[in-house]
């Protein structure tokens, strides 16, 4: 076999073959992320065509403008040049489906194993392509290796630059700045006012030509499927040429500051061997974990989701167990926590906060915060825990008890109470002209399965650190708590009111009661656990999650496409999300334990699939609540891939016994 057959033929758990990267319905579906511990990020297509505004080789925060991200290079087109025939690898896409260059019919291979491989193929070439973004530095390094090539090639590259933030476009103007300086390996340069200057530079010195000029009418098919405007027009001082032989490697810098050209190779090969592998599913969720993971100023955050996200605290607490626990790294959970703990501290104290955690006002996040300490006290100790975490859990019970929090009232029969007639309070938060879609207010089903969950773990930790009053009253306390949830929320039908607010009670058939039978500590019988569990597997269970809302319902809206009022509506009233099934995986394998394996085995599966689409290796924001369960949404999300993680551990742990 020759090399070149050998190469494509190579396994990889993440590849694509020529039939499917130059068949544009499945190529454009397909992204890649890369991201760093510094909020930064490169996202495009693994044709290298942006299809959202979002995408960019160099995606990364301004703190001096604002604190959203900024795409600064967009693109970067590779030209291979033999006898003097010039054939471009580039593909972008222009208004009115035209797509110009058309390098993507020279792709041969993509395979992602620690690092994003494209192999182009024109004749007698054969060109790799490699794409690292660095973890701890704002860069994209980009190498080419000749394979092969039977007379003189050169390597042109030509960026595309847009200088703008992440929410808008770049259109053709007057007051950009085109001009450049030379540095060693390549220029420098700084389109804005404002911006930092960016410098492209390659491995080996290459001729830059000037060429100023705007291309005009870059379209984004994402943007204009969600109802956006979808182009823009990008600007691009000239292009990069040098010789390289066959057997040659050269790298490519895009970075926030100069690097030396001798070192990138060095620089890019040890980045690569830092890499995690994407060899197979669990892998590659557990890199997709610790691409949430960013590290500012000594503090440690997760960011929601990529590419709009920022570090939200409800998020935050659901995500951080599934993203280190389950995967065994305490210590990171530990860093997570002390930024947390601090947002919460400093919001318990005057309502403000310093650290950039947002939302931590919603009354629910101290819920989670409760849970997210339990599910450390499991793989740690009781002890441990408070040894660690008991001043700040104590702490947020007695902000709960004693009715501090402006939203969350506990009421004399020992459910909390919470106000969301005009305001969003959970996870379903979706709005229109400023008002609740979904006004869920009064006794939520969550927040009360939280709260008793959150009363016995703290009477539990109470009693183990012998401190048996308190004890005694948490204990005593959640009886009461316990007969009051099963009073207000069972109904006759076997499954549990979403919400009670006086008379006004709602029968709608939603996930939201699957906390009551997932968590450790839940106020039902077997027998009312079961009825919950089934109501949830006959009613809104799919391959992809848990329906927002049942297909009974007549306000079911399960396609999640459209104009983002359209968009809006059926955010929660039909769509699935991955993360509420890692708690009813959870429920599942609770109350059936090695009977449900298979079950739960099948269910992956329909995860698993997932890895090949949106962002690669990821599971993106939510899905259709119909088939086929389109992905939608944010391509990474940090609370489905948490979610998934916990699933695969409890799965493991439950086939260990």
């Amino acid at each position: 076999m020759t090399d070149y057959l050998k190469l494509i033929k190579r396994p990889c758990y993440l590849q694509f073959d020529k039939n499917q990267m130059t068949n544009l319905q499945i190529s454009m579906t397909k992204e890649i992320l890369l991201t760093n511990r510094l909020g930064g990020f490169c996202s495009t297509t693994v044709l290298g065509c942006n299809i959202r505004k979002y995408n960019g080789l160099l995606v990364v925060p301004v703190p001096r403008l604002d604190d959203e991200s900024h795409v600064l290079l967009s693109s970067l087109d590779e030209t291979v040049i033999q006898h003097g025939a010039e054939f471009n690898l580039g593909i972008h896409k222009f208004q009115g489906e035209n797509y110009s260059p058309k390098g993507h019919k020279y792709i041969v291979k993509f395979e992602w194993d620690k690092v994003p491989v494209v192999i182009y193929r024109v004749g007698g070439v054969i060109l790799q392509k490699e794409i690292v973004f660095m973890a701890n530095d704002q860069r994209v390094m980009i190498r080419y290796t000749l394979l092969d090539a039977h007379s003189a090639t050169t390597l042109r590259l030509r960026p595309f630059l847009a200088f703008r933030s992440v929410r808008e476009f770049t259109r053709r103007n007057n007051n950009y700045n085109g001009g450049y300086e030379p540095v060693a390996g390549g220029v420098k340069m700084c389109m804005y006012h404002g911006y930092p200057e960016l410098y492209m530079q390659t491995s080996k010195k290459s001729t830059f030509k000037y060429v100023p000029d705007w291309y005009l009418g870059f379209d984004y098919p994402r943007e204009r499927e969600r109802g956006y405007s979808s182009n823009e027009d990008l600007f691009t001082p000239g292009y990069f040429e040098m010789p390289i032989k066959k057997g040659e490697s050269i790298v490519f810098s895009a970075g926030l500051s100069e690097m030396k050209c001798l070192a990138m190779k060095r620089n890019m090969e040890r980045e690569i061997e830092t890499k995690d592998s994407m060899s197979g599913f669990y892998n590659c969720l557990v890199r997709s974990a610790h691409q949430f993971h960013i590290e500012k100023n000594n503090q440690h955050y997760i960011k929601a989701g990529y590419p709009w996200f920022k570090c939200r605290a409800r998020d935050f607490f659901i995500a951080m167990p599934g993203l280190t626990l389950y995967i065994g790294e305490q210590t990171k959970f530990e860093r997570y926590m002390e930024t947390a703990s601090t947002a919460l501290r400093q919001w318990m104290d005057d309502g403000g906060v310093d650290v950039e955690v947002y939302e931590v006002h919603q009354p629910d996040v101290m819920l989670w915060a409760m849970w997210s300490l339990q599910q450390y006290a499991k793989f740690t100790s009781l002890e441990y825990c408070y040894h660690k975490y008991g001043k700040l859990i104590n702490r947020i019970m007695e902000f709960i008890m004693s009715g501090k929090h402006p939203n969350l009232f506990v009421h004399d029969n020992g459910l909390l109470y919470t106000n969301g007639h005009d305001v969003t309070i959970s996870w379903m938060n979706s709005v229109s002209d400023g008002k609740p879609i979904i006004p869920r207010s009064g006794y939520l089903v969550e927040f009360n399965a939280l709260w008793y969950h959150a009363i016995c773990f703290w009477s539990e930790m109470l009693n183990v650190t012998k401190h048996k009053a308190k004890a005694d009253f948490y204990q005593g306390f959640s009886v009461k708590v316990r007969e009051s949830f099963r009073k207000v929320f069972i109904n006759r039908f076997g499954y549990l009111y979403d919400y009670v607010d006086g008379d006004n009670v709602s029968w709608d058939v939603r996930p939201n009661m699957v906390f009551a039978i997932a968590l450790h500590f839940t106020p039902l019988t077997r027998e009312e656990q079961k009825s919950v569990l089934d109501t949830c597997t006959r009613e809104l269970l799919t391959t992809k999650g848990l329906r927002s809302l049942t297909p009974k319902s007549g306000a079911y809206n399960p396609i999640y496409e459209g104009p983002n009022w359209k968009r809006d509506y059926a955010y929660h009233q039909g769509t699935a999300w991955p993360w509420m099934a890692g708690f009813y995986l959870e429920a599942y394998m609770r109350i059936y334990r090695r009977s449900g394996l298979t079950f739960i085995e099948n269910q992956m599966i329909g995860f698993e699939d997932e890895m090949k689409f949106h962002a690669l290796g990821s599971i993106p924001e939510l899905f259709d609540g119909n088939p086929p369960f389109h992905g939608r949404g944010a391509i990474s999300f940090a609370i489905n891939v948490a979610g998934i993680l916990r699933a695969l551990r409890l799965l493991d742990d439950y086939e260990k016994e």
